[in-house]
């Protein structure tokens, strides 16, 4: 597993953008997570107390359980690059199964459909296309109901959240083999968000109709930062 340190924070930046007028829960561990990831590993671990912490009291708290098993992603990836493939691997598996058991909890909360989709559609583009196509399916259903809530016209979101929502199904579309539905969102990225990096990675696509993992998300992250975590 290759899931990188930029991409898993691009993840909960996208979460924040993309979330309008909620009871932010994000908002009490993001911080720690932003760190976490960028190798303080005792911030990361506060962000997971604070989840353990709620879910000790309220198992069935949606959006905790849905950070925790992004915590547990990151953490096998650590576990992994360490050679430590066992706990890796149970790591990984757990976090996995903590983000469905939060989605089953609330298909409909936008911070539990949002997060997990993230962390699914980026974490399948580095396994074997077996292996990847039930994440890629996961995923592209979580950001498909964030379309249904926040759509269809996506203005409202801005450049970067909405960038990063339409590429996420076009690249998930083509990776399942959906070139129409794949052209579609690829071309009303091009129509919609001209001279962008996204429109620039639909360019591609409809020319060579593939896209790099680099290419097909986390796209203006870092120039955005200030903005879109606002």
């Amino acid at each position: 597993m290759k899931l990188q340190k930029s991409t898993i924070a691009a993840v909960i930046m996208l979460t924040s953008g993309v979330l309008l007028s909620q009871d932010r829960f994000d908002m009490k561990v993001r911080n720690y997570f932003f760190a976490g990831l960028a190798g303080d590993a005792a911030s990361l671990q506060k962000g997971m107390t604070i989840c353990e912490s709620i879910l000790a009291s309220d198992p069935k708290q949606p959006e905790a359980l849905v950070w925790h098993g992004t915590g547990l992603v990151v953490e096998s990836r650590q576990a992994f690059q360490k050679g430590d493939q066992q706990n890796g691997a149970a790591m990984w598996q757990r976090g996995l199964d903590e983000m469905d058991q939060a989605e089953a909890m609330a298909p409909n909360d936008l911070g539990v459909r949002i997060l997990r989709g993230a962390v699914l559609l980026i974490a399948s583009q580095y396994l074997s296309s077996d292996a990847a196509h039930p994440l890629i399916e996961k995923g592209l259903s979580d950001y498909e109901k964030a379309y249904s809530i926040q759509g269809p016209d996506l203005k409202h979101l801005g450049t970067h959240k909405s960038g990063e929502l339409m590429i996420g199904m076009a690249d998930a579309y083509a990776r399942l083999g959906q070139e129409d539905k794949a052209r579609q969102w690829f071309e009303r990225i091009q129509k919609e968000l001209p001279g962008t990096p996204y429109s620039n990675s639909a360019a591609t696509w409809l020319e060579t109709k593939t896209l790099a993992p680099r290419q097909a998300g986390c796209l203006s992250c870092h120039t955005s930062a200030t903005d879109e975590t606002k």
